[in-house]
Order: structure tokens, then C-alpha cells, then sequence
């Protein structure tokens, strides 16, 4: 493996396109969110902007009803969309600055089981999100 690259700031390898949620958004506005884009993590911040919480698209896929969308739906379903961010997010999430390097950020991967990392800037506002994926192609590709 090279070295260099386990150096590299997360500034070259996160994603800075961010999508944010805030506690009090309903699990409805989350399930339109992943339905129409393609990544796995939200972040959710408070009125001030400031980083809660991930939600991931499997913490929303177990908080909601198997029969939503189908013929089987019932009101007891549908209810399922009306929770709230705050009861299903990850709170305290791990993160890290956009100076840490790579090597840093696999090493919070392997400790801490996790599947993103947020990464942040003053005032605890995420300024970035770095994935396990992210992390592999940026010391595998050339």
C-alpha cells in the first residue's frame, strides 16, 4: 500500500455535497430524500446548523413499515412516516477535522464500526462526509 496516500487529508477524499436534516424533520422528508438521490447518509443538525446526528438508509428502513407503498398498507403503516429524526438518528457521532488524514479516518472505521464519518469544521458545523467507500478508492485507484 502506498504510504502517501494513507497521509492525504480527508480534504481531497470527502464529499462536501451535503444533505441535511433537521431533529424535527419527519421520517417522510427522509424517505423522499433517499428515494431521489444516491448516497446512504444524511446529516442532521440543529437550528443553528450545528451537527447532531447521521442518519443512515438503513436506520430508515428499520424504523419504517415493511407494507408502505404496498396493498397491504394500513394507517399503523403510514404513522411510521410521521417519527421524528431525533428517534432514529445516531447520536454523538465520531467525527473528524478535514486536516486528519486517511489513515486516521480507517482507523475510527475499524474502532468504532461506523459507516460514515462526518467531518468538521469550527462550531461543530459538518463541512464534509467521508465514507468507507471514499476511503477505498482513494488508496486503491491511481
Amino acid at each position: 500500500m502506498n504510504v502517501s496516500k494513507m497521509d492525504m487529508s480527508l480534504k481531497g477524499v470527502m464529499t462536501t455535497r451535503l444533505v441535511s436534516v433537521e431533529i424535527d424533520d419527519q421520517l417522510a422528508v427522509v424517505k423522499q430524500i433517499f428515494d431521489s438521490v444516491k448516497f446512504h447518509h444524511l446529516i442532521v443538525v440543529d437550528a443553528n446548523k450545528k451537527l447532531c446526528g447521521v442518519l443512515s438508509d438503513r436506520d430508515l428502513l428499520r424504523a419504517l413499515s415493511p407494507y408502505i407503498g404496498t396493498l397491504s398498507e394500513n394507517a399503523r403503516d403510514t404513522a411510521t412516516l410521521h417519527k421524528r429524526v431525533h428517534q432514529i438518528m445516531s447520536r454523538q457521532p465520531v467525527t473528524l477535522p478535514p486536516e486528519a488524514s486517511v489513515a486516521d479516518a480507517v482507523k475510527v472505521f475499524l474502532e468504532h464500526r461506523v459507516s460514515c464519518i462526518p467531518v468538521v469544521g469550527p462550531g461543530f458545523k459538518a463541512v464534509g462526509i467521508v465514507s468507507w467507500r471514499d476511503v477505498l478508492k482513494s488508496i486503491t485507484l491511481p
